[in-house]
């Protein structure tokens, strides 16, 4: 498979020589075409730095970030702009919606941006949202869906475009278990019939195990990763739930 990610002994530090706390402490790590790749670790392990700074939101210290070849760490000003508009997507968990617009017109922004046709806009949009079972939402606004309806608007605005790579940040924190289930099915749908490149930061082992792979990151470095495989989901959340009690102290908060 071809490589679309790739870290080279990236490093995050904040504060001075005096007192230098080091969030991300040289990763280095893959993730290829079509992988769902979940982050996880305790709060302060530098997970959310470290996606920070996939996303262009936050510079390196030190390292390279390369996406589909491209070395991202390099690339400043409106080119920067350009990059996360056309190579990434982005879930968030407070879904970041216009109210003022509807889920229609959520979806369809980037690709009005870019200046696509309308008759291309509609037949994207309309089969993303079969995709996601929210066809029926599309003329609705923000205040008028549920945190499930709104978060599956969310994901459908970050793929609309085929990014390169799709970054979600605890996608899903807002939503409760029944509207988790749901949208988790749904990414991973995405992920194997679109062939959608994932890299999803979670503190939820039962969110995790909707991944092909799982990077645990403990103290700013990678403490370990499995694979699904050919495991079942509960298998593979069991494997999960194993590495998460190695880490020791950091159970509580990493469940």
């Amino acid at each position: 498979m071809s490589e679309i990610l790739k870290l080279e002994n990236v490093e995050k530090y904040y504060g001075n020589k005096l007192n230098i706390t080091k969030a991300v402490d040289k990763i280095s790590l893959t993730v290829d075409k079509g992988e769902f790749v979940a982050i996880m670790g305790a709060s302060g392990s530098g997970k959310t730095t470290l996606l920070n700074c996939i996303s262009t939101v936050d510079r390196v210290t030190a390292g390279s970030i390369y996406v589909d070849g491209k070395d991202i760490t390099k690339i400043k000003g409106g080119n920067l702009n350009k990059f996360r508009r056309e190579q990434l997507g982005f879930i968030f968990q407070d879904f970041n919606l216009l109210d003022t617009l509807t889920a229609y017109e959520n979806i369809a922004l980037p690709l009005s941006i870019k200046n696509a046709r309308p008759d291309e806009i509609y037949v994207r949009v309309m089969d993303i949202a079969e995709k996601l079972d929210i066809v029926d939402v599309m003329d609705k606004h923000s205040y008028e869906m549920s945190g499930g309806q709104r978060q599956r608007v969310a994901a459908a605005r970050a793929l609309i475009t085929n990014p390169k790579l799709v970054l979600a940040d605890e996608p899903t924190g807002a939503l409760d278990s029944k509207s988790s289930r749901y949208l988790l099915k749904s990414m991973s749908k995405l992920n194997q019939e679109l062939e959608a490149t994932i890299l999803m930061v979670t503190h939820d082992a039962f969110t995790a195990s909707y991944a092909s792979r799982v990077i645990f990151i403990k103290d700013g470095k990678v403490f370990n990763q499995i694979r699904k495989g050919e495991d079942t989901r509960k298998a593979f959340f069991d494997k999960i739930i194993e590495v998460v009690t190695m880490l020791g102290g950091d159970l509580n908060d990493a469940l």
